[in-house]
């Protein structure tokens, strides 16, 4: 059976095909030659090493087509379905929701129950997820585009996963049902916090005096959430900024993403592709080259949190599965938490700038100089539930003052 690879902006893809249609296709996995070996595996006949026969022109015309998608042109009017497919080895029913999943225009979403309903069977979304699962035409089949019933971004059984799933989402405009600030529509701009900023300084007011009188003094609560591309370049740009001052700190990591050439995103392939050398050069030490190459890993093998998992996931959740990554640690994860994710209930106890400003509003005198314990901090935080974002934040604002 013949086949043929191809490079696209997500990596190299495969295809297979029999005189019908296409038999297989196949997204990008770790390495090339990986990629390559995976597609052999699934062409019947290939042997370990076959050479393709020659590309028909219906063949070279569905690559342009995925090429294209993936590569981010044409995702709203290049039209997959109407390249054949060889559909011999497929059940009538899985036939019948492919056919029912490529009326799924690019940039929308179907829930499992909902494409069960679809094509007659509401009672089988378990089928409808095995049916994605062994589907040998992702993309041209968008299977991608099946969604859990809660919004949540299910499974996917390419290299990456959801990583993967989302990447391919989002290039075709999808967004997350609940706002995020890793989405591309906010990759430039930066927003208010999600959670009733009015509602929270009553609460603080109320429940502690103190705090209340400081918050008068300071006024207006002016926190941003800061936008960003990606979990991946967040995690990087927190591990640049770590011990340095912020003007030293951007300037690194504006000459890091310097290195990504012109087009690319700043993601986890992107980074491992750079040397060394250019890392370094471009200031990183040796420690912080490193936490990077371990987040990049984990970010391109899928077991980092996307965006749309983050918003489904508890903050303490997050900090478990973040603080995994070479060089992260609580710290860097609660402040994701404040200033990307907009998450209301979040005190860094350990931060020396809240641990400052909590002696200059409640160690009067000359005991403002006296830093909290852990403890004195964690007990006294516990009024400020569920808003102790807010309170951290005035915290800070009372040693800026």
């Amino acid at each position: 059976m013949p086949w043929a690879l191809f490079d696209t902006k997500l990596g190299r893809c495969g295809v297979a095909w029999s005189d019908a249609g296409l038999t297989w296709f196949q997204l990008p996995e770790e390495s090339r030659e990986q990629t390559e070996a995976r597609l052999l595996a699934k062409v019947e006949g290939a042997g370990t090493r076959a050479t393709p026969r020659a590309t028909p022109a219906w063949v070279t015309r569905a690559m342009d087509l995925a090429r294209a998608h993936l590569d981010g042109r044409s995702s709203k009017t290049a039209d997959l379905t109407t390249v054949p497919l060889d559909l011999s080895r497929i059940t009538p029913f899985a036939e019948k929701v492919y056919r029912e999943l490529q009326r799924v225009p690019a940039g929308s979403t179907v829930t499992y129950g909902e494409l069960a309903r679809a094509v007659g069977s509401p009672g089988a979304p378990r089928a409808i997820g095995r049916a994605m699962a062994t589907n040998p035409f992702p993309l041209f089949v968008p299977c991608h585009r099946v969604l859990a019933s809660n919004g949540k971004p299910g499974g996917f059984s390419a290299y990456g996963g959801l990583v993967t799933k989302e990447r391919i989402l989002v290039l075709e405009g999808w967004r997350p049902r609940t706002s995020s600030l890793f989405s591309t529509a906010n990759a430039t701009s930066d927003a208010p916090p999600r959670y009733d900023v009015a509602a929270a300084r009553r609460h603080l007011a109320a429940s502690d005096p103190v705090l209340g009188a400081h918050i008068d003094r300071i006024g207006d609560f002016t926190l941003t959430l800061k936008a960003s591309e990606g979990t991946f370049a967040a995690l990087a740009e927190s591990i640049v900024y770590q011990q340095l001052n912020g003007k030293a700190a951007a300037t690194i990591f504006d000459r890091v993403r310097a290195l990504v050439p012109k087009g690319r995103a700043f993601d986890a392939r992107t980074v491992l592709a750079l040397d060394d050398e250019s890392l370094r050069g471009a200031g990183l030490s040796a420690g912080k080259l490193a936490s990077i190459r371990d987040l990049a890993a984990r970010a391109a093998a899928g077991t980092i949190p996307t965006l749309a998992q983050l918003e489904h996931m508890d903050d303490d959740a997050i900090v478990d599965a973040l603080t995994e990554v070479r060089g992260i640690g609580r710290w860097t994860v609660e402040m994701l938490l404040i200033f990307r994710l907009g998450r209301p209930d979040v005190l860094p106890i350990a931060d020396y700038g809240i641990k400052k400003g909590f002696a200059r509003v409640f160690h009067r005198g000359a005991r403002n100089t006296v830093l909290p314990t852990d403890d004195e901090l964690a007990r006294r935080g516990e009024r400020w539930r569920p808003f102790r974002s807010m309170a951290s934040w005035y915290l800070w604002r009372a040693v800026d003052s």
